[in-house]
């Protein structure tokens, strides 16, 4: 019967930080791309709707962007 061995590899100073920093980064870059295709998909939907049916929501085919992006601006 084999023995498990356990070997330890120690890295640079500093790289465990880079390698945290790399996929934080990457995570942020994921998150913005779903939120942005999210938002993308509910402007093609409130774009199809009707003129009556905006003015319903209360705004303007003008208004989709703003209306849809309302969170991140104080537009």
């Amino acid at each position: 019967m084999a023995t498990p061995s356990i070997t330890f590899k120690f890295s640079p100073p500093g790289m465990s930080q880079r390698i945290d920093a790399f996929f934080a980064g990457l995570g942020q870059g994921v998150n913005a791309y779903v939120l942005s295709r999210s938002r993308m998909r509910e402007i093609q939907r409130l774009n199809s709707y009707s003129d009556a049916q905006l003015s319903q929501l209360g705004i303007t085919r003008e208004d989709i962007p703003r209306y849809v992006f309302r969170d991140l601006f104080n537009l």
